[in-house]
């Protein structure tokens, strides 16, 4: 199965095109902004080098959020806009579960599982707990750092994510070795299994948007 994968829910933007487990070719940056400036560009360069149309694709995978507001919206404008010129399903994945994916298996604990942490920028963070064999334990919250222990309850855990570093000493957790942003190999792999949605992906942002149209 051929997928292009593509993540810009965190402060970076990444590309892959993925084959059967294994990347023919992938692109990322870290940026806090400018990804609607810069993701087209790179999924360009990823197909061309790549030498493959977007005909080619059986389906395009994108993180549906939670994360940046703009983030979000600008995956999944580029996802459905592909989607549409070249006749694929597009499959949308929350980018904690693909953190959750991305952790080693040599770092899995004996205990509850993994957790994820990702930073909301607005004090408080993104969580959810995953089983040892990576599926949801529970639903994605909003919390402050000083709720997380109550919420988490006992350990261990491998915590994962932007914000494993500092959620990591509330829980007494140990930080995994995995990229702190969605991986979009881990992406593609999650996508290959996945049944597309009538109608497409939604977008998840917990949050509601920070600017607001006037009453």
């Amino acid at each position: 199965m051929l997928i292009l994968a593509f993540d810009t829910t965190a402060a970076a933007c990444s590309v892959a095109l993925w084959r059967d487990g294994i990347v023919l070719q992938s692109a990322s940056a870290v940026m806090e902004q400018g990804q609607a400036e810069a993701l087209m560009p790179m999924i360009e360069t990823v197909m061309a080098t790549a030498n493959t149309p977007y005909t080619a694709l059986d389906r395009i995978a994108v993180t549906i959020g939670p994360g940046s507001f703009t983030g979000v919206r600008v995956g999944l404008s580029a996802a459905r806009g592909i989607a549409m010129a070249a006749d694929k399903p597009v499959i949308g994945v929350t980018s904690l579960e693909v953190l959750a994916y991305a952790v080693p298996d040599s770092e899995l604990p004996n205990g509850p599982g993994i957790l994820v942490a990702v930073d909301a920028r607005r004090g408080d963070f993104f969580l959810q707990k995953f089983k040892a064999d990576r599926t949801p334990a529970g639903e994605i919250t909003s919390l402050l750092p000083e709720a997380v222990a109550a919420w988490a309850g006992a350990g261990p855990w491998i915590i994962a994510g932007d914000g494993a570093v500092t959620i990591a000493p509330v829980i007494h957790a140990r930080v995994s070795t995995a990229s702190p942003r969605p991986d979009t190999t881990a992406l593609a792999a999650l996508a290959a299994v996945r049944v597309p949605q009538i109608g497409g992906p939604l977008p998840l942002y917990i949050h509601a948007p920070s600017v607001t149209m006037p009453s």
